[in-house]
């Protein structure tokens, strides 16, 4: 098996299993607690991110993006070729939309149920474009501070506060907005609303690329960083 097909593999399960997460979570808290949204929120949010650490842990030595938006930076960034992003990019949508399914089937709700919840409007899509800007910024922040083996700790973080702090709930990646359509669940979002929710996490996803370059401008290697941090706790100790 060539290295693109393994890192493809990766890509497809590791968001096959966030999808499977988000999803399968947002069933179960719904039927655990029918009458207490917030509470649903708070089961579906804490299901996602530590799945996120699980899934970014285990794969990360293989490839661990899980999100078109994300692969699309690593492209412009140069981490990636042009090949590489597309194969990596098509085994996320299909991963996303296997992962659904799968969810949708341990529930017995029907292999594909398009959602009928409509999400649209201007301040949902500006939470989309600062949720997908903010996942950017602390995946390469930590990434190319040289910090890389925490980028799962901050990334499951980061989108379990962002599913609190933004009107959308943070969906923050196109595979993971288009595999949520086929499910009439909590977590799903009705076809027609996906578009808006593309763009604008496009849109977030520039701005971010834009902050990572102005904050990160070069890459500090992990053994450097280790250095200057032990520096740090020599003074500070």
């Amino acid at each position: 098996m060539t290295k693109l097909m393994r890192r493809a593999g990766a890509e497809f399960a590791g968001t096959a299993f966030l999808v499977m997460a988000v999803v399968g979570s947002g069933v179960m808290a719904s039927r655990l607690s029918p009458n207490d949204v917030g509470l649903q929120l708070l089961q579906n949010s804490l299901a996602t991110g530590a799945a996120l650490v699980a899934l970014i842990v285990a794969l990360q030595p293989v490839s661990a993006s899980f999100n078109p938006v994300v692969t699309l930076a690593e492209r412009a960034l140069g981490m990636i070729g042009t090949r590489a992003a597309l194969a990596l990019i098509g085994a996320q949508f299909l991963g996303g939309l296997a992962g659904t399914v799968l969810a949708n089937l341990m529930f017995d709700v029907g292999p594909v149920t398009f959602s009928g919840h409509e999400r649209a409007g201007a301040g949902l899509w500006l939470g989309e474009i600062v949720a997908t800007a903010g996942l950017l910024l602390v995946v390469f922040g930590t990434v190319r501070s040289g910090r890389a083996d925490r980028v799962a700790f901050a990334v499951g973080g980061y989108i379990t506060a962002a599913y609190w702090f933004t009107s959308s709930t943070s969906f923050a990646n196109p595979a993971v907005t288009v595999a949520r359509t086929i499910t009439d669940t909590f977590a799903g979002i009705a076809p027609a609303s996906a578009p808006g929710f593309i763009l604008a996490q496009l849109l977030g996803g520039a701005a971010g690329f834009v902050l990572v370059r102005l904050l990160y401008p070069t890459l500090v290697p992990a053994t450097a960083m280790s250095a200057a941090e032990a520096a740090n706790r020599k003074v500070l100790s």
